[in-house]
């Protein structure tokens, strides 16, 4: 009898220091809130993510970030909730009953065009609210429909605490050359 009471007080000690090292781990939401455009960022280039915090934006001369305004301004017209501004926080290109959607250009950043609707869809879910996420590219009529897993919100943890590693940083993590820097409204900031 005493060793069966001696086996459970060890098991719920451990159960407790488990706990404790849980709750010291979980994330803190609310001191990680972050723009849906820094989760894109994060998984398009961490250089651009940082300089972009900074308030140094690029966009306002890049044709291809108008393209996609003009897009997403023209496509879809019949939906009623348009634009959608939360906690003046995330911005939701079209929500529905049951669905959000975001209008993109081009399906060439789907990585982090998913990141970006899944971190939507987890701030909702944080709210209370759980809908599925459709990504619509209307240039190649296709749409992709995206729902916020257990896995996909361990995702969005992790870069909301990445997100915050870099931004914090005291200089802009090195350029790195991908694919797609040529046509980033950042280029010549990185590499001329």
């Amino acid at each position: 009898m005493k060793e069966e009471l001696r086996y459970s007080l060890e098991k719920l000690k451990k159960a407790s220091e488990h706990l404790e090292e849980a709750v010291k781990e979980s994330l803190d939401f609310q001191s990680l809130k972050t723009t849906g455009v820094r989760i894109n960022y994060l998984h398009i280039c961490e250089r651009k993510l940082w300089l972009f915090d900074r308030g140094i934006g690029m966009e306002q001369t890049s044709d291809k970030v108008l393209l996609g305004k003009l897009l997403g301004e023209y496509s879809y017209l019949r939906q009623q909730t348009r634009d959608v501004l939360i906690d003046n926080l995330i911005r939701i290109d079209i929500m529905d009953k049951d669905t959000i959607r975001e209008i993109k250009y081009s399906n060439k950043l789907q990585e982090a065009d998913r990141a970006q609707i899944l971190y939507y869809l987890y701030y909702l879910k944080r709210l209370g609210v759980e809908k599925k996420g459709i990504i619509n590219y209307p240039k190649m009529r296709r749409r992709e429909e995206v729902v916020l897993t257990e896995e996909a919100e361990r995702g969005v943890e992790e870069d909301l605490r990445r997100v915050q590693e870099i931004i914090s940083l005291k200089n802009p993590p090195q350029a790195k050359r991908k694919p797609y820097c040529k046509k980033c409204s950042y280029y010549e900031f990185c590499w001329v």
